[in-house]
């Protein structure tokens, strides 16, 4: 009995060629959408900065992107789109986001490099960081937006 059973699992295909054919033309063209989606590029893409400010150093830091920082950024082509601050501490008191837009990734990466080289930026750090650094450390996202978000 075992034998005839193994016998007609092999001798039987499980799905009929008529079905195995539908199934892959749907994978094929979930496939192809999928690719078609991704490699449309994105216009623009933002880039989520998040400064983990140093104790008692947050007026700094805020000083330094009002009166210095956010005119460098447009003078390298990095667009500001806002500032904030969380309104609960210990946030409150550590914490300063800002979301910059860039034409692409590459762009970004060439706009940083400028930024970061340009003597006024590096005079303008170094006096302010005097007393020490302004910032502990940074977490950085590059982010495309939704298909259904404001900002594309």
């Amino acid at each position: 009995m075992q034998s005839q059973l193994k016998d007609r699992a092999i001798s039987r295909p499980l799905l009929k060629p008529s079905y195995l054919l539908a199934i892959l033309c749907g994978v094929a063209l979930m496939s192809a959408f999928t690719t078609l989606g991704q490699s449309k590029p994105s216009q623009h893409v933002y880039e989520l900065r998040m400064y983990h400010v140093n104790e008692g150093k947050m007026d700094a830091l805020v000083a330094r992107f009002r009166d210095h920082t956010d005119t460098l950024f447009k003078k390298h082509n990095m667009k500001s789109i806002g500032y904030w601050k969380p309104e609960d501490a210990p946030n409150s008191q550590n914490l300063f986001i800002y979301i910059l837009e860039h034409p692409s990734r590459q762009e970004a990466e060439k706009n940083w490099a400028g930024f970061q080289a340009d003597p006024e930026w590096k005079k303008v750090k170094a006096e302010s960081e005097m007393q020490g650094p302004l910032v502990d450390h940074i977490d950085r996202y590059f982010m495309d937006p939704t298909s259904f978000s404001a900002l594309k």
